[in-house]
């Protein structure tokens, strides 16, 4: 049976919004990452069959397919071609699972998948209003399939969040103690080193910048929501960042070829849907149906990356399946290290890869929540 191997994992560091990477175009913030994965494999970037990157609100420097931008302006050889791949906050994911099932279906040896986000030079939403300014509709504006289906009531992440917590019954001193770990798990993780295999510096950035030493429990509850009336406020959702993310995906061939030593085969790849009101719980069922169709449980799995859009996910998502939060985002999350959304899926592929290594875990799983109620799964197995 034909295999997807990873090959090697690499991210830039988290950038702050307005921090050491906002002064980067996001094509060459894009090149950090792809130049950083290639000098660490042994392969003539001519070989590359193609460039997926993820990326969300593709305008100005975004636009124009920022995969193939990303790839010249690396400097890597003109005839590998690229594309930009947009499932919101899981687009480099997707990208990457785009990449194995090229190789799956034999039609790619090398690929190249990742993501890239400038949300500091971009605000988070750009493209869904930027056609107003011209006299475009949003979105969902106008459009009475939609309306006819599910109202008019808002439709937002934020709401979202709020009407999860609502549901599973997650009190806000519940997801501050979450939120307050996951920068504590993060800080710690720093201080060991441990994502420095995983992170290219760029410039004299080589740390991730989100994480607050400076925080407490009683700042957290200091807070007004985000929403009137509602539960989540800015210290449960994740930050709005900076960064790029990429991996080589590889075939048996291509692994035997050029003499590769891969560190993980791709083990299973799946995306569902569920309700875009709630749009958050969809990690809920694509991790259920992934595990189905990979034969597996919870308990076959040694470490879950679940991305932390909002502290109720991840743990309405734990409680669902009643995994225990010791094995989930065990160097915290983006609640700490933050979301530079097109580049995040990766970024955790990179970080689980490293980790499932450092701890000698065989497989790893990472979801994440998407605009319009939508998830994907990865599941993979490190290779000894």
């Amino acid at each position: 049976m034909a295999q997807a191997y990873l090959v090697d994992a690499v991210r830039t560091p988290v950038g702050r919004r307005g921090g050491g990477l906002s002064h980067l175009h996001p094509a060459d913030l894009g090149a950090r990452a792809i130049e950083g994965l290639l000098a660490r494999v042994n392969v003539d970037p001519g070989e590359v069959d193609d460039v997926i990157l993820g990326c969300v609100d593709t305008i100005g420097g975004q636009a124009g397919d920022v995969a193939r931008t990303a790839w010249l302006a690396a400097g890597f050889p003109e005839e590998v071609p690229g594309v930009t791949v947009d499932r919101q906050c899981g687009s480099s994911q997707q990208a990457m699972h785009f990449a194995a099932q090229a190789v799956l279906s034999g039609t790619a040896d090398l690929v190249v998948a990742g993501g890239v986000q400038s949300m500091s030079r971009i605000p988070i939403g750009a493209a869904m209003t930027v056609g107003s300014q011209f006299g475009f509709e949003t979105p969902l504006e106008g459009c009475d399939g939609w309306a006819h289906r599910y109202g008019s009531e808002e439709i937002s992440q934020f709401r979202a969040a709020d009407l999860i917590a609502q549901r599973w019954e997650i009190g806000r001193e519940e997801m501050e103690e979450f939120a307050f770990r996951s920068h504590a798990r993060a800080i710690e993780a720093i201080g060991a080193g441990r994502f420095e295999r995983e992170i290219v510096p760029v410039g004299d950035v080589a740390v991730d910048e989100g994480p607050r030493r400076e925080t407490s429990l009683e700042k957290m509850a200091a807070l007004k929501t985000l929403r009137p009336g509602g539960w989540v406020t800015a210290a449960l959702a994740s930050q709005i960042s900076d960064g790029a993310s990429a991996v080589l995906v590889a075939s048996e061939e291509a692994v035997r070829t050029h003499r590769l030593t891969p560190r993980a085969r791709v083990h299973h790849l799946s995306a569902r849907g569920a309700d875009p009101v709630f749009m958050l719980t969809a990690p809920i069922r694509a991790t259920r149906h992934a595990l189905g169709k990979a034969g597996m449980t919870i308990e076959d799995i040694d470490l879950f990356e679940v991305n932390e859009a909002f502290a109720s996910v991840v743990l309405a998502w734990a409680k669902e399946l009643k995994v225990d939060l010791d094995r989930v985002n065990v160097n915290g999350g983006a609640i700490a290290l933050g979301h530079p959304i097109g580049a995040t899926g990766t970024k955790l592929t990179a970080t689980l890869l490293s980790e499932l290594e450092r701890t000698g875990g065989r497989f790893g799983l990472q979801t994440m929540c998407e605009g319009g109620g939508q998830a994907n799964v990865t599941i993979i197995e490190r290779l000894p």
